[in-house]
């Protein structure tokens, strides 16, 4: 794949996973009751975050979020959205969640591409993955004052971002890129997410702790 093509990949699965965490970050602020200012806020925080910290590390500055005007456009378009359409009060947290583990597998995968892009080796590469998966996810939650997530990942957040991140490397790495691997790495991040929330599994806490989740 030419340079030109894996550029233009990239900055599709950036919006798309900018997108999808801009509508999670506003859905948990009408869960919390916040106007749209409050709604603006939250989406881009939980959209731009993990991006912006992925760039500073490896030394893509200015970061992307303030150099092209869609990605910051992208959360405010998903605001409007999400203000107008947003499921009923008693379904939000499920859409909350379905969306949030969209936004988790696109961005891993996203986050290791471009890290690969400026050189970086693969370990460093999946790591950054998961970097700019969870970021922004954190500021929320933390704005949001709510746990974040990635604080109890015994119900497999890191875990599904960090398998995502790392085929999505370990493919790049094997000469295979483009649309079709990008999407079922983090279609296969997303899976796994959404079977750990189904399916109720979770990683053990320290010894003598019960689990009553």
């Amino acid at each position: 794949m030419s340079s030109v093509h894996a550029t233009e990949v990239e900055y599709v699965i950036d919006l798309a996973g900018i997108f999808v965490f801009a509508v999670t970050g506003a859905l948990v602020a009408v869960r919390k009751r916040f106007d749209v200012v409050g709604m603006a806020v939250l989406a881009e925080i939980t959209a731009l975050g993990g991006g912006v910290l992925r760039d500073l590390v490896i030394g893509a500055v200015p970061p992307a979020a303030f150099r092209d005007v869609g990605y910051t456009a992208v959360p405010i378009v998903a605001t409007a959205l999400t203000a107008v359409w947003h499921p009923h009060l008693e379904r939000i947290r499920r859409t909350v969640l379905v969306l949030d583990a969209a936004g988790l597998g696109l961005f891993s995968v996203a986050g290791a591409m471009k890290a690969l892009t400026f050189g970086l080796g693969a370990p460093a590469a999946a790591a950054l993955g998961v970097t700019t998966a969870i970021g922004g996810g954190i500021l929320r939650d933390v704005l949001a004052r709510e746990v974040p997530s990635v604080l109890h990942d015994r119900q497999l957040y890191i875990i599904p971002a960090l398998l995502g991140a790392g085929t999505a490397t370990a493919a790049s790495l094997l000469g295979a890129r483009g649309y079709a691997v990008t999407l079922v790495t983090a279609a296969l991040a997303f899976g796994v997410r959404l079977l750990a929330l189904r399916l109720r599994w979770r990683m053990p806490r320290a010894r003598g702790f019960e689990d009553h989740a």
